[in-house]
């Protein structure tokens, strides 16, 4: 997914909570993808007040999207530098190209994992068949020593692990037993929880990770504090369980989780660098490679077989970017 932001860049570090204190809510702003009519997206990840969780840097919640009144997800190619990027649905279809040559489709309950490392571009389309469209797009910010490394793709179907009142789906990292086999370059957790109306479910989990409870459907309350249908529930490093307990109806959540990431991060459109020179450099490359005759891919490519033009870089702001503090 292409962010369609492009104002200020955004620092690793947000404010932080005191180890084990109280739980942090934030409420997404909306974030228009298309037109008049085009699909709107729930922007949690990042706002003022947090950046990341652990390594997760963003995060777009979407749906349920009438796909007959928006249209559905229509992004052309675009390109990703120093990141990998997490696609989850809990309906519908998405068809994914990339310039790595992979070509596949985003179904409910399995992960696509794109690494962009050094640079690639890809697309996602909903498909024909698709009627509704509801899920997650997240990104994660490739540490220092991986943030170039070559671009890749792995897709996963979890199995569904019961639990007393629900049952975990775990797509990344380790919880509930369950451990998911897909390579990441930062220790994270990535997971899709489906409580029963009214039950409580204690988790145990790794006291050195942050912790986010992203509520798609229903409401919770997280360790005292309710959090209610598209909020983000931020819990400190510091503890090792989480309680959860649903509301009056059946609840779906992400849980997302890793250690503080510890790197300052400059976001800028779809680029996740570390100076203002590095992000005009991505830029420069990506219009170089959309543009002028005899187009000569290098660092980014394109998809094989796209329907649409790749989309060009927005206009970089007038003063430098700064890292937020």
């Amino acid at each position: 997914m292409s962010n369609t932001e492009t104002g200020s860049a955004m620092l690793a570090a947000g404010p932080a909570l005191a180890r084990g204190a109280a739980v942090e809510v934030l409420t997404p702003r909306q974030v228009p993808l298309g037109g008049v009519r085009g699909m709107t997206v729930r922007r949690t990840l990042p706002q003022r007040p947090r950046s990341l969780v652990g390594a997760w840097c963003f995060l777009d919640h979407y749906g349920p999207d009438d796909v007959t009144d928006t249209g559905g997800m229509r992004v052309p190619p675009h390109p990703h530098t120093g990141l990998q990027t997490v696609s989850w649905l809990f309906s519908g279809e998405i068809e994914h190209r990339d310039s790595a040559g992979n070509h596949a489709l985003v179904r409910p309950g399995e992960l696509n994992l794109m690494t962009a490392g050094r640079g690639i571009s890809h697309s996602e389309y909903s498909t024909a068949r698709t009627t509704r469209l509801q899920g997650a797009q997240l990104w994660v910010a490739l540490p220092e020593a991986s943030r170039f490394v070559d671009p890749g793709f792995e897709h996963y179907r979890p199995e569904s692990i019961e639990v007393p009142g629900g049952a975990i789906r775990v797509f990344l990292g380790l919880l509930a037993g369950s451990t998911s086999p897909v390579r990441t370059h930062s220790p994270l957790l990535g997971a899709e929880l489906n409580l029963a109306a009214g039950s409580e479910l204690a988790l145990d989990v790794d006291p050195g990770y942050e912790h986010a409870v992203l509520v798609d459907t229903g409401s919770v309350i997280l360790d005292g504090t309710a959090i209610a249908q598209h909020e983000l529930g931020y819990r400190a490093p510091g503890l090792d369980r989480l309680t959860l307990r649903s509301g009056t109806g059946p609840t779906r959540l992400l849980l997302l989780g890793g250690p503080p990431f510890g790197e300052q991060i400059l976001m800028w459109w779809n680029f996740v660098a570390r100076t203002q020179e590095e992000v005009e450099a991505f830029r420069s490359a990506w219009q170089a490679e959309i543009s002028g005759p005899g187009r000569t891919p290098t660092q980014f490519g394109l998809p094989i077989g796209d329907p649409d033009p790749a989309l060009p870089a927005p206009p970089l702001p007038t003063t430098r970017l700064r890292p937020r503090h």
